[in-house]
């Protein structure tokens, strides 16, 4: 990182020379492992090759954002996690409000929970590249995304999986993954879908047409991603039984975070993170669990100073 910096100007203009005219090769990766809540391999590209992904991130964003349904809330400017539970919030009481008519039992609202199995390490990459030929036309846009999609792979001998850690692979996830949302908005008509990352829901007031729908979204993910939905996410429950969903615990007339979340907050605060986190917990915290996160804050600026 140091040397790419200390002569700036002069691998800056080598970059732009090798961009330029097709001969940029992306360099190898550093590679650490991260446990949040489950383990994670994350690759760290050079800087060289970190300059080229934000070149590659700010012209794909601008070329596919347009095309993204309005419910796909990850990595996207004036989205993200707050607001996809703000979002799933509003799904949650818009149809849970059958549950308080005289109308018949089977009117029970009921919402599918789930996610890609594994998505990172199982993206084909030949599939991703097929996806990117129907707009990218540009021969030398095209090699260079190439060269940036198999650099990597989490199975020797084939074209398969992403690098979490790259920027890159955000913006290639919301492509891949659009492929998801437009059949289900479209092709299934489905009216509330939610998809962050690859965590994603599906309401419905009649249980056999969310099951219908389970099918055809997993034989979609099979058939055309070469992707699989998780068996231990794949849940279909009632709505007035709660959903635990990105971190949070929603009712359709309240939240609370997850002990879990809580706990990992305890373990990384700081005096320069406090803020964003005391954002977190006012917004979806109860009255205990504001309580006590103030009295961390107390402790952690005493030890600290």
């Amino acid at each position: 990182m140091h040397d790419f910096q200390y002569y700036l100007e002069k691998n800056l203009l080598e970059l732009f020379r090798d961009l330029t005219n097709g001969r940029y090769r992306h360099g190898g990766y550093r590679k650490f492992v991260v446990c949040d809540n489950k383990r994670r391999e994350i690759s760290v590209a050079s800087v060289r090759d970190r300059v080229v992904h934000r070149l590659v991130y700010d012209y794909l964003e601008k070329l596919y954002d347009k095309t993204f349904i309005y419910d796909a809330w990850s990595c996207r400017k004036g989205k993200g996690l707050l607001g996809a539970i703000e979002r799933t919030a509003c799904f949650l009481k818009r149809f849970n409000t059958h549950t308080h008519t005289h109308t018949a039992r089977s009117h029970f609202s009921w919402v599918w929970k789930c996610d890609v199995k594994k998505f990172f390490d199982s993206v084909d990459q030949e599939v991703l590249l097929k996806i990117l030929g129907r707009r990218i036309k540009d021969s030398i846009t095209f090699n260079l995304l190439k060269e940036i999609i198999h650099s990597f792979t989490t199975v020797a001998g084939r074209r398969v999986g992403m690098p979490i850690g790259n920027l890159s692979s955000q913006i290639f996830a919301n492509i891949y993954l659009n492929e998801l949302d437009r059949f289900v908005k479209l092709r299934l008509q489905v009216k509330a879908y939610l998809r962050y990352g690859d965590d994603f829901i599906v309401l419905e007031n009649d249980p056999e047409k969310l099951k219908n729908v389970r099918d055809e979204v997993s034989r979609f993910l099979s058939d055309e991603l070469k992707l699989h939905v998780n068996p231990k996410s794949d849940k279909i429950m009632k709505v007035s039984h709660g959903l635990k969903f990105l971190g949070v615990k929603l009712w359709p007339f309240g939240r609370t975070l997850n002990r879990r979340n809580l706990d990992r907050v305890k373990g990384r605060l700081k005096p320069n993170n406090i803020s964003s986190y005391s954002g977190l917990i006012l917004k979806h915290g109860n009255v205990k669990q504001v309580k006590d996160f103030n009295w961390m804050v107390c402790d952690k600026i005493l030890n600290e100073y």
